[in-house]
Parts: structure tokens; C-alpha cells; sequence
């Protein structure tokens, strides 16, 4: 690649005449988070659907947002316009098909270059890049050793954590040895370099001094969700939407099947004596999963859990639900269950406050903090299904309860919560960060083909 220093004067064209109000050039690097991905693809998580709403409430800020992810097919549009000055950009980096982010630590340097490429074919150059997820953190560290820019950076989760009763750093489930080793140290790195580390909750912070680091600048901006998308509905009307009775008890999950979201610690709850007198109710698992894969693999455990406990009548796997449609679901719920192991944040708790739903979660991470127990919910010990089914009784046991629970979700939500609010604050920290920041953004770019390459 013959890579060349790009001259200040230049600019993206697209952004021309923003007006005063104008921020400049943001970068969000989501690797295997693709911020465009379509409504109920395999690939649609809660960091892509973080990362597409930052990035246009971020453009609603006055920022010129490009969102850069790997494009796993080759029929995807290289360069989507989600409106105006936001727009997702996929570089090819790989094989032309989905990998599994444990995978995508091989392709990472060429994701770096076609990055570089990206910026030297279209004349853009960023003076703030904001990277997800440690894969992008990676990507960001790499590419600051070329360029000049603020790079500020948000874990989403971490390689290192707890085991019970043990405080060594634990290795996530999936990632090979050597590449466990590369997650823990880019972690490491990534909370000492960057300019600035975005917590998600107080207890995402406690967790990143206590298991990574001293070192670093952290500040807490917690996540957002689309008050459009999700609110509050008429529980009687989501339900005869969907076919259910006014009178059916309901327990909704929404979420990806893996070990740490404590599925089976939900599935045993509903067979719990406690739920005895809620023989009647129904547990709604709505998240999908690709057949061979480690998710597939932990659809399959937690489906021969549920025969195993004799609970085939009460529990209906949804798979994959779009958006739209999984709000009328929370709304249809008497409850949302987040049984996890660990949750960073928790993106879905928000999603069925929103919705007017109450939450009965495990007192793990940022669920401690978006859930305020007998306010907006009920917490309990994580991996406790006796526990857990002695809350879920309790709120399927005084619905007059729970709605007044669901209502002061909705308003701590609205009041906390929105995107545009979480943007205001990360315009803020921006400004702030780029005060000190040189105008010659880009110092060196003479970078051969191949020497990303190990």
C-alpha cells in the first residue's frame, strides 16, 4: 500500500456545510460489531445496536460520524448512510463471510490497513477515535502509532474477571490460549494509553481498577436506549398483538445464549418450588443462535435442560426478534429476567424499563446500577435459582406491585437514559479531550504493504 500523508486541507465533501454547529471528524471502530447489520441477522447484538445509536445521536450533535466495521459478506454495501453526517463504513478484512469474534484476532492487521487505505482513497482524517470492544482497541493503538488523534475507548466486557472465589484473571470462554493472553494485555494497554476510558456503570469502573489497572483516566457515561423504539405500551394490547390472554403469566429473557447470561439458572428457577403456585406461567426466551457454534451449542444444553425438567409446555424459544417486535414483547411481559454470571452494563434491562416492564437480574456489574431493587426491580444473588424464583414469584404473585414497578422504570429510563442524553455528555468529554490536540492530525503514513503483517 502506498500510503501518503493526507494534507489538512482536504476534507470529506459529504460534510461540507454542517454550519456552526459543526464538531468535526469522529471515528467509531466496532470490528465485529457492525453498526449496519440488518433487523434479526445472526450478527445483531447490543453492540451493534450501541454503536448505530451513538453514532447518529453523536451526528445530532454535530459530529461527522463514521462507524467502521469488518463486512462479512461480500453482497454488503461497502459504505451505508444512516442520515445525515453518520454513515457506516465495512472494510475487508478476512474471509468474506461471518467469523466469530473469538476468531478475528488474525484479521485485525488487515483491517488496519484497509483503514489507512480507506482514509488516504477519501481524504478524511479523524481528530477523536473512539474504539469497541478490544479487538478495536487493538485497532486504534496500531493506528496511533501513525497518526495523531484522541483515542478513547469502551470495553463493553472484559477477558479478565472474577471466578468465584478467586481473584487471578480468568480466561473468556472460546478464545484460544495465545489469543487470551493478546486480549488481557490489550486490555491492560488500553486502560493505561488511552485518552480516556468510558465506563458504563460505578461498578464497571470498580472492576477495571480492581482486575486491570491503576493507571488511566476512566469517566462514567452510562448507556443509552431508543426511547422511540421502546416505550411504554398497553400491556393488554402487546398481548393480544402476540396472542397471549390478559391473565397469562409471563417471564421474558432477551439475549444472546451463552454461559455467562445464566439461562440455566432461569430455566431451574421456573422449576423451582417456589414457582408452585405459577404452575401456569410461561417463560419466553426471545435470541437466536447459529447451529454448530458455541452459541448454537448452549441453545442445545439449555433446551435438554428444559426437558430434562419437565418444562416443554411452559417455554417457548422466540429466536430471533427484531427491534419493533421485542418491544411489544417486553411490554406483553409481566417481567424481564437477567439472570447473568457478569453484564458490563446490561443493555436489555434498559430496553424493558423503557418498555414499562420491571427487572428481576442477578447483583452483578451495571445491572447493580440500572436497577434499583424494590424501586424499578428486584435483585438477587447470581447463579441463585431458589433466589431467583422466589423473586419472580413474588412479582407474578402482586401484579398491582409490579406495574408500579414498571412505571418508575419508564421514568428513571426517560429521566437517565435516552441516547441524545448519553451523546451530550460524550460531546462534552470530546471537547474536551481535542483542546490540547495538534492541527497537523496526521504525522506519518509512509506505511508498505504488508508491514502490518506478523
Amino acid at each position: 500500500m502506498d500510503a501518503r500523508p493526507i494534507p489538512t486541507s482536504h476534507r470529506d465533501s459529504r460534510h461540507e456545510g454542517l454550519g456552526s454547529g459543526e464538531r468535526g471528524n469522529l471515528a467509531l471502530i466496532s470490528v465485529h460489531g457492525d453498526p449496519a447489520v440488518s433487523k434479526g441477522r445472526e450478527a445483531l447484538g447490543a453492540l451493534n445496536v450501541y454503536v448505530r445509536h451513538l453514532g447518529e445521536a453523536l451526528a445530532r450533535q454535530g459530529w461527522r460520524v463514521d462507524m467502521f466495521t469488518r463486512r462479512s459478506d461480500p453482497a454488503q454495501a461497502q459504505i451505508v448512510e444512516h442520515g445525515p453526517n453518520c454513515r457506516t463504513i465495512r472494510l475487508d478484512a478476512g474471509p468474506d463471510t461471518f467469523v466469530d469474534r473469538h476468531h478475528l484476532y488474525d484479521c485485525l492487521p488487515e483491517f488496519l490497513e484497509s483503514f489507512l487505505e480507506f482514509q488516504v482513497r477519501s481524504r478524511v482524517q479523524y481528530a477523536l477515535v473512539h474504539t469497541h470492544y478490544w479487538l478495536s482497541s487493538w485497532v486504534g493503538m496500531e493506528l496511533r502509532k501513525h497518526q495523531l488523534f484522541k483515542q478513547v475507548h469502551t470495553y463493553h466486557s472484559l477477558g479478565a474477571h472474577e471466578p468465584e472465589g478467586d481473584l487471578r484473571p480468568g480466561i473468556l470462554n472460546g478464545l484460544e490460549l495465545g489469543v487470551a493472553q493478546e486480549r488481557l494485555e490489550t486490555e491492560r494497554r488500553s486502560l493505561a494509553k488511552s485518552d480516556l476510558v468510558i465506563a458504563t456503570s460505578p461498578q464497571e469502573r470498580d472492576s477495571l481498577r480492581r482486575l486491570i489497572s491503576d493507571e488511566g483516566k476512566i469517566e462514567i457515561i452510562p448507556c443509552g436506549t431508543d426511547l422511540q423504539t421502546f416505550a411504554c405500551l398497553d400491556q393488554d394490547a402487546a398481548r393480544q398483538q402476540l396472542k397471549f390472554t390478559p391473565v397469562q403469566k409471563l417471564v421474558l429473557y432477551a439475549g444472546r445464549f451463552d454461559p455467562r447470561k445464566g439461562l440455566d439458572t432461569l430455566v431451574r428457577a421456573m422449576a423451582d418450588d417456589a414457582m408452585a403456585g405459577h404452575g401456569d406461567s410461561q417463560l419466553l426466551i426471545a435470541g437466536g443462535s447459529r447451529p454448530g457454534q458455541a452459541d448454537g451449542q448452549e441453545r442445545d444444553r439449555i433446551e435438554s435442560l428444559v426437558e430434562t425438567l419437565g418444562l416443554s409446555a411452559r417455554v417457548r424459544f422466540l429466536g430471533r426478534v427484531d427491534q419493533d417486535l421485542l418491544s411489544t414483547y417486553y411490554a406483553a411481559a409481566d417481567l424481564c429476567c437477567m439472570p447473568s454470571h457478569e453484564e458490563p452494563f446490561g443493555l436489555a434491562a434498559l430496553e424493558a424499563m423503557a418498555c414499562g416492564t420491571p427487572v428481576v437480574a442477578s447483583a452483578v456489574g451495571g445491572l447493580n446500577f440500572t436497577v434499583l431493587p424494590e424501586q424499578t426491580g428486584l435483585l438477587v444473588e447470581p447463579g441463585n435459582s431458589s433466589q431467583l424464583a422466589q423473586a419472580i414469584a413474588r412479582m407474578l404473585g402482586d401484579r398491582s406491585w409490579a406495574a408500579h414497578l414498571g412505571r418508575a422504570s419508564h421514568a428513571r429510563v426517560e429521566a437517565h437514559f435516552s441516547w441524545d442524553g448519553v451523546a451530550g455528555r460524550l460531546d462534552q468529554v470530546y471537547g474536551e479531550l481535542l483542546k490540547d490536540l495538534h492541527s497537523e492530525f496526521f504525522v506519518a503514513m509512509n506505511v508498505p504493504s504488508g508491514l502490518m503483517h506478523r
